[in-house]
């Protein structure tokens, strides 16, 4: 019906194509199923929750303000792998819920992980 209406980009391509694109991303390949009455594509993707990444990169910060509590965001960031925008942001979350807090002045002062 839609290769008459001339809906249709390229007659018979669309499975391989999307099967070979979500392949090339890593996901597992699609379920299609036809049925009397239509058709059904399920897709499967993984999930990585932002909590577990966040979480590990917390646990990561407090371990290296352990051993150098007067290392800066910057150099925490290169360390762990993220920027220090995103240090700053857990820093801020360490803080809030208890497990850190800064002693003294911005440029002389320290962290303590509590």
């Amino acid at each position: 019906m839609f290769k008459e209406a001339g809906l249709v980009e390229r007659y018979g391509s669309g499975i391989k194509r999307i099967s070979r694109a979500l392949k090339s991303e890593g996901f597992p390949l699609p379920i299609f199923e036809n049925f009397q009455s239509g058709f059904r594509v399920t897709v499967f993707v993984k999930r990585k929750t932002l909590e577990t990444g966040s979480e590990k990169d917390s646990e990561k910060i407090l371990e290296i303000i352990k051993k150098n509590p007067a290392i800066t965001a910057k150099e925490l960031g290169n360390i762990i792998g993220i920027s220090s925008r995103a240090v700053e942001k857990q820093i801020a979350r360490l803080k809030k819920s208890g497990h850190l807090r800064r002693t003294g002045g911005r440029k002389t002062g320290h962290w303590e992980v509590l």
